[in-house]
């Protein structure tokens, strides 16, 4: 008789259907196995025929897989399970489809939103421009000569006839 499930493992999928995925920055292959709903050597197949799906090796060796690998499982798993693709299909289906803008990061509005980024951004900009001018002036600088060293042992010439007395 199969045993229910714990409490840790329910809290992981909503009363929707839809799998949420908790605010965390890396998931064990167990947890995302437990988000998708499949078992986790279905994970590590998928991990060889879909190039999108790398998850991070710990030291050990353990599968670390970001919210974006979870994202992509997920969309493996409706396509191939919910949709009939094949694993090819789901690949191409997976290439085809760009990534989504909000997992895009945004460095600066583009020019055609009209948002103009604060003036303390434009400051900071410019004083981080004029420290890098700085920085390559003093690389650019030809280099000084540099020091004479003095010798460290002084001559053995002028000591000679109190080393070895005859």
């Amino acid at each position: 008789m199969p045993t229910p499930l714990s409490t840790k493992r329910t809290s992981l999928q909503p009363t929707d259907g839809q799998p949420s995925i908790p605010d965390r920055l890396y998931f064990k292959i167990g947890d995302v196995a437990r988000i998708c709903q499949v078992e986790p050597h279905v994970l590590r197949f998928w991990e060889t025929q879909f190039p999108q799906l790398k998850p991070n090796k710990s030291g050990s060796g353990q599968r670390l897989y970001r919210r974006r690998d979870v994202e992509i499982a997920l969309a493996i798993k409706q396509l191939t399970h919910q949709e009939g693709y094949t694993l090819s299909g789901a690949r191409q289906a997976l290439q085809r489809v760009p990534r989504s803008p909000a997992l895009q990061p945004r460095l600066s509005p583009s020019p055609a939103s009209g948002i103009k980024p604060p003036e303390s951004v434009i400051e900071a900009i410019g004083a981080a421009r004029a420290e890098l001018r700085e920085i390559a002036s003093l690389l650019g600088a030809p280099a000084s000569s540099p020091r004479r060293r003095r010798a460290r042992v002084a001559s053995m010439a002028a000591y000679s006839d109190f080393l070895f007395p005859s």
